[in-house]
This record gives structure tokens, C-alpha cells and sequence, in this order.
């Protein structure tokens, strides 16, 4: 587990950091380029480009990992590379029809009014190829991640966003003599060209892998038939996709709901709208930053908990959840306290917009809810169980509307209240999840590590408070809140060393630099 557990991770959350720092730098450009009547004509197809991955390919590659990891746990290679060729073969059907539809809806779109803007076509035509090739890569990703092997992964998004990044800024250079939509309609090219070169990467990684169980073992079981692979890839990826679908849906309603009750508040229409985008638009990014290394997490657990379950290793697979509990709370507890101290100056620096920290500083905990709500469902996915975190979702989801509903239109309150909806949702359909995966691997919370945890985040966030107020009128903000950002971290380190919440064993567990403890 020490070794490629943590080696996966660690290798999907650099690749996180990286893509979305490029990205990032590349939104800042192309907004440059494009101003923001393009950027708005650039993002009205884009809906329509998630909408048909989502039909196309979402929960797919889960779902091949798991039926990969567990055919590899048997050294069942060739059933294993049945389940690709099956996938491959239906993810190709599924992802030409996405593609062509796109293509070919394009006037239609435009014409019935449901995109208000005609300069948007071009847009639309340019990200149908994307819709294929990115429904591919998923297929190729989600196999190689079976063999419990990151790398691939991580390289391909790199690369698929460096090129998405330098033909997006260099095609709308170009056409921009051509006007907006021309302009736009290059931007949109990048997202083809980059899946090519992240397929390309895939395919490379896919010819390097094992043919057969280098240990020598072979399987001579009965191979299960086409139907019966095929059946058990929608069963486990419809629920999983169903999963992805929540998100936005819990955004809609949000949308639906929030701005209404803050008027009902005794908010102005521009004051709930502001303080909408708030919560929305700035307090919510700000928490999902520690999920880089959650969903990293998340990744990298379902082959790995799959892998063990077709050993039927409870043992093992007790050991993985605990392990990657422990990573999610020493990732998220000190994110949330640092995020609540820092509050003021982080929406400051970021969005200018010091009205933000109030309902960034509610949402602080969220943070650590959101982790433990993603590491928990890779387990429920691993163990086969997907549904499960979909009903809990829907059952959490009507809680935030009730508390949306009834907490936002209190005067006192206001966003707020609808902060208080959001960590709500968040914590519930993490302790259900938990609760699951109780009865299925006895393990819950431990709080013999997660008390270390909180103490030490907690003495942490005191003395970076005393620190930064002390610095606050010697030091501009930005350097500040830098180094009191550094200190942080090396106080939170410290503290948990000395609580022994962290020792040598797992420095040595590390990949990269677990050298220098052994």
C-alpha cells in the first residue's frame, strides 16, 4: 500500500496542482485575448460539450478500472483485456454518436433559440471532435488505472492541457482579424487537439503494459460472457454518472432558491446577487482546493480497495480505508482552520472582494467534509457498491433545500444561512457514506489520529492569527499572507510530530523522499 497507494496519489495530485495552475495562467491569457463578450461567446457551448461527455462516457472509466482491478486480482489478464476491447468498442459507438450529434446540431441549437447567440457555431462545431476523443481517452485511462498505475494518467493531463492551453491562446491570436466568433471557434479547437495528444500519451503507456502475471500464475476459471461484462459496466457506471449529475443539480437548485429567499430577506435583487456570487463563486472554488489531493485519493482507491475485495483481503481492505482517511484528514483539517483564519486577506488577494470572507469562513469546515465525502465514495465505488453514495447525495440534497429555504430568508442570517445549508449537505452525505462503509469494512472514524489532527490544526491556526495581525502593518498583505501561509504548514508538521500523529515510519512511507527516513 506504502508504495503504490501512495505513489499513485501523490503522483495524481502533482498532475492536479499542474493542470489546473496552467490552466489557471491560460484563462487569464485567453480572457486577455478574447475580452469578455468573446470569453462569453467561447463558454455558451461549452454546456452542451459536458452535457455529451456525460452522455457519452461519464462513470464509464470507474467502472473499467473496477472490472481491470478485479480480473488482475485473479491474474485473469485476458479477461481483463476483454473488458477493454468491450469498453473500447462501446465508449467508440457511444462517443461518434456524441460527436456527430454536436456537429450536426449545431444549426439546430442556434436556430431554435436555445443558444441566444449565432456567433456561437463555430464554437460548437470545433469542440464535436473533442466529444470522441476525449470519450477514448477515458476508456484508455480507466484501463490502465485497473493495473493500479498513475503515472499514465497524470502525464496525459499534462500534456492534453499544455497543448489544449498553447492552441487555444495561438489559434485565437490568429483568427481574431476574422472577428469574435472565429476567434472563439479556434479557443474552442484546443480541447481537440489536446485529447489527441493525451491519447497518444495513453496509447504509448498502453502497449508498455504487462501481457501477462509476472509471478507466473495463471487463471483457468470460466471468462465471463460479452453480455455479462457489458451489464456490469452500466450497472456500476449509470450510478456513478447519476453521481456526477448531482453536482450541477444541487447548483441548479441553489440557483433556484438562494437569490429568491435572500429578497425575501429584505435583500435588494443586486444585493442577493452579490452576495450569491459570494458564496458561489468565490467561497465554493476556495474549499475545493484541498480536493485535489482528495480526489487524487479517490482515484487511486478504487482499483486498489477492487484489487483487494476479489482477493477477498478484508484485512487489506480495512488497511486502505484507514490509510486514506488519515491522508484525508491531514490534508483537509489544517486547510480548513488555515482557510477560517485567512479568510479576509485570501478573498482579498484573490478576487478583491473582502465581503467574501464571511461566508468563506463558514465554508471552511466544508472542506473537510468534502474530502472525507469523496475518499469515501472511491471505497463504496471499490466495493462495488455505487449507488449508495448517489442516495446519500439525494437525501443530503434535500436537506440543503430545506435549510436553503428556511435559513437564507432569515434577516440575520442571510448567505449565511445558505453557507449553513451547504456544510450541512456536505457533512450528512459524508457521515452516511461512513456509516456504509462501516457495515462493509468496520472501520470508521479514528479519532485517535483525527484528535491529533484537530489539536494540532487548532494551535496552528492561533498562532498564525497572533502572527499575521502582529505582520499586518509592517508587510504588504501579499507577503503576509505568504509566509504566514509557510509557517503554517511547518507549525502544523511540527505539532503533529510531537503529538506523534506523524513519525519516521510514514516519512519512509512517502514516496520520493522516503529515502531520507529510512
Amino acid at each position: 500500500m506504502a508504495s503504490g497507494f501512495l505513489k499513485g496519489t501523490l503522483i495524481l495530485t502533482i498532475a492536479g496542482f499542474v493542470v489546473k495552475a496552467i490552466g489557471s495562467i491560460n484563462w487569464i491569457l485567453l480572457s486577455r485575448v478574447l475580452g469578455g463578450e468573446g470569453i462569453g461567446i467561447y463558454q455558451m457551448a461549452f454546456p452542451i460539450y459536458l452535457f455529451l461527455l456525460q452522455f457519452s462516457s461519464a462513470g464509464v472509466p470507474i467502472a473499467i478500472s473496477i472490472l481491470t482491478a478485479e480480473r488482475l486480482a485473479i491474474y485473469d489478464y485476458t479477461g481483463a483485456k476483454r473488458v477493454f476491447t468491450l469498453s473500447f468498442w462501446m465508449l467508440t459507438a457511444t462517443g461518434l454518436i456524441a460527436s456527430f450529434a454536436m456537429y450536426f446540431g449545431a444549426d439546430w441549437l442556434i436556430s431554435s433559440g436555445y443558444i441566444i447567440d449565432s456567433r456561437a457555431y463555430y464554437s460548437i462545431i470545433a469542440l464535436a471532435p473533442a466529444v470522441f476523443f476525449v470519450t477514448l481517452i477515458s476508456c484508455f485511462r480507466g484501463y490502465i488505472q485497473g493495473f493500479e498505475l498513475m503515472t499514465p494518467t497524470a502525464v496525459s493531463q499534462i500534456v492534453e492541457q499544455l497543448l489544449r492551453v498553447v492552441v487555444m491562446l495561438g489559434a485565437a491570436s490568429m483568427l481574431m482579424p476574422y472577428g469574435l466568433a472565429a476567434a472563439a471557434g479556434g479557443a474552442s479547437l484546443g480541447a481537440g487537439v489536446g485529447a489527441v495528444g493525451a491519447l497518444i500519451v495513453l496509447l504509448y503507456y498502453y502497449w508498455k503494459l504487462p501481457k501477462s502475471p509476472e509471478n507466473g500464475e495463471s487463471y483457468d476459471g470460466i471468462q465471463e460472457s460479452s453480455g455479462t461484462i457489458l451489464g456490469r459496466l452500466i450497472r456500476l457506471a449509470v450510478p456513478i454518472s447519476l453521481a456526477s449529475i448531482m453536482l450541477p443539480l444541487v447548483a441548479n437548485l441553489d440557483l433556484f432558491i438562494v437569490p429568491r429567499r435572500l429578497e425575501a430577506a429584505g435583500f435588494s435583487t443586486g444585493e442577493a446577487t452579490e452576495l450569491f456570487g459570494y458564496l458561489t463563486g468565490m467561497a465554493v472554488p476556495l474549499i475545493n482546493l484541498a480536493t485535489i489531493i482528495t480526489a487524487a485519493l479517490a482515484t487511486s482507491l478504487v482499483p486498489s480497495i477492487s484489487h483487494a475485495l476479489a482477493k477477498h483481503d478484508k484485512q487489506g481492505i480495512f488497511n486502505r480505508t484507514a490509510g486514506a482517511m488519515r491522508l484525508s484528514f491531514m490534508a483537509t483539517v489544517p486547510f480548513s482552520v488555515m482557510l477560517y483564519v485567512l479568510a479576509g486577506p485570501t478573498v482579498t488577494l484573490i478576487y478583491n472582494a473582502p465581503k467574501a470572507e464571511a461566508a468563506t469562513q463558514i465554508l471552511a469546515i466544508a472542506s473537510f467534509f468534502l474530502g472525507i465525502h469523496q475518499v469515501t465514495t472511491g471505497i463504496l465505488q471499490g466495493l462495488g457498491k455505487p449507488t449508495l453514495p448517489v442516495i446519500n447525495m439525494g437525501i443530503a440534497m434535500v436537506i440543503k433545500v430545506i435549510l436553503n429555504w428556511n435559513l437564507t430568508a432569515i434577516p440575520t442570517l442571510g448567505i449565511a444561512g445558505a453557507s449553513y445549508a451547504t456544510v450541512a449537505d456536505i457533512g450528512f452525505a459524508a457521515l452516511l457514506n461512513l456509516i456504509y462503509i462501516k457495515t462493509y469494512t468496520g472501520y470508521f472514524l479514528d479519532f485517535s489520529i483525527l484528535w491529533k489532527n484537530v489539536v494540532s490544526a487548532t494551535i496552528m491556526g492561533v498562532l498564525i492569527y497572533m502572527s499575521y495581525h502582529t505582520l499586518a502593518e509592517s508587510l504588504p498583505m501579499a507577503v503576509n499572507f505568504i509566509l504566514t501561509g509557510i509557517e503554517g504548514i511547518i507549525l502544523y508538521v511540527v505539532i503533529m510530530v510531537l503529538l506523534k500523529g506523524l513519525n519516521r515510519q510514514d516519512g519512509a512511507s512517502m514516496p520520493l523522499i522516503g529515502r531520507f527516513f529510512r
